[in-house]
């Protein structure tokens, strides 16, 4: 499964669902969005999280499951575990790690260059066993496997060496792409890592390019979100669409970082419970729900302009929250998208929003400029030195 593939699903409800297996990770990035630490231990009940998973059917299941964190890899065996139940039930299973496993005292080799191992591989510092075998076993496990990249987490865990470990994990057939998070399509630390991975890899790697946001550890320093949509026009949002199973195990509707760390979490945007709910009850709640219809449709901002007491101070994603005890909100969105007519509307809106393809959506939802690098080999971006970018 290609990168472009799991983008493109990403407008479709209940098409997609996160699983957080922890909240617990090696590294300290200074911009980490959840604050993980190597001493955070909040993780939902693994016994729980497999029967989850072991009530898809294939006739209702998720296309795509993302195992995420922290770091899951942390976890390998039970990466592994949730990957083969998900698939066995036809879900296609991605992982996204900060790359840990890959730092030299893990990974050994040359840095900085291509070193030849023992059996003759072409590729940077190969050597057997230099993934450690649990961590392996989990990445064989999945179709897709992700690494985070960034200037934070290069001080972590150097470039070289997450290169050498994306070499041996597309030895092994597992189709993979790169995280890359910066300031915005001005940073030269984007453009520099970018030129680089399209020379690493012959432009075969795909790269998603976000923003750095205001959350966890970077809430301090990085920059307010954008400003907000007109509340007279309608900005749907498909981060609506995809459950995520966040760190205590409540199933919430939306992955944005507050919304899955706060407590209690707005009743419309809280599925459910993974230690009472199985799959297709979370798969209804979030399908039937008017009030997410409606943020899949139009949007909260308008949704509260037009039902409700006008927008609210704060980020869309605040105004959004704030919805949770708003009843004239409610009625006015079961009004509008209850029953067959309100699921017509929701496929409508996801169709709309995928029409442009993955690179579309990047470019409503992450860094616009860098859109095209989702698909691999795609068209040629401009570097800031006058060369370009594949």
């Amino acid at each position: 499964m290609e990168l472009a593939e799991l983008v493109a699903r990403r407008p479709f409800p209940a098409a997609g669902l996160l699983l957080g297996l922890t909240r617990r990770c090696p590294l300290s990035c200074a911009h980490c969005s959840t604050g993980s630490g190597l001493f955070t231990r909040q993780e939902p009940d693994a016994g729980q999280l497999e029967r989850f998973v072991g009530s898809f059917t294939e006739e209702n299941r998720p296309d795509v499951v993302m195992l995420t964190g922290g770091e899951p890899l942390l976890l390998p065996a039970l990466a592994e575990r949730l990957s083969t139940l998900a698939r066995n039930a036809g879900s296609r299973t991605a992982l996204l790690s900060g790359m840990f496993f890959a730092r030299s005292e893990a990974l050994p080799g040359r840095r900085g260059g291509v070193s030849r191992g023992r059996r003759g591989g072409a590729f940077p510092g190969r050597r057997s066993g230099a993934i450690p075998p649990a961590v392996l076993r989990a990445i064989r496990s999945v179709d897709h496997f992700s690494a985070s990249l960034d200037v934070h987490h290069e001080r972590e865990v150097p470039r070289a060496d997450v290169f050498r470990a994306l070499h041996l994990v597309r030895e092994e057939g597992v189709a993979v792409s790169l995280h890359l998070t910066g300031t915005g399509a001005s940073d030269p630390y984007l453009a520099d890592v970018t030129r680089a991975v399209d020379k690493e890899f012959d432009g075969q790697v795909p790269c998603l390019v976000n923003e750095v946001r205001p959350f966890g550890r970077a809430a301090s320093w990085a920059r307010a979100a954008r400003t907000g949509p007109d509340p007279a026009a309608a900005s749907p949002c498909p981060m609506a669409a995809w459950p995520v199973v966040a760190f205590d195990g409540r199933v919430v509707a939306c992955c944005n970082q507050d919304t899955v760390d706060r407590r209690p979490v707005p009743p419309h945007l809280d599925l459910g419970h993974i230690a009472e709910d199985d799959w297709a009850t979370v798969r209804r709640r979030a399908l039937e729900s008017p009030v997410l219809r409606m943020l899949r449709t139009v949007g909260p901002t308008h949704l509260a302009a037009r039902y409700g007491s006008g927008p609210r101070p704060g980020s869309y994603c605040d105004g959004c929250r704030a919805l949770g005890g708003d009843e004239a909100v409610a009625a006015g969105a079961r009004a509008v998208a209850g029953g067959a007519a309100g699921a017509l509307l929701d496929m409508t809106a996801a169709m709309r929003g995928s029409r442009e393809g993955a690179q579309g959506i990047v470019r409503r939802h992450g860094c616009a400029a860098y859109a095209p690098l989702v698909v691999a080999g795609g068209p040629a971006l401009p570097g800031t030195d006058g060369r370009d970018v594949r």
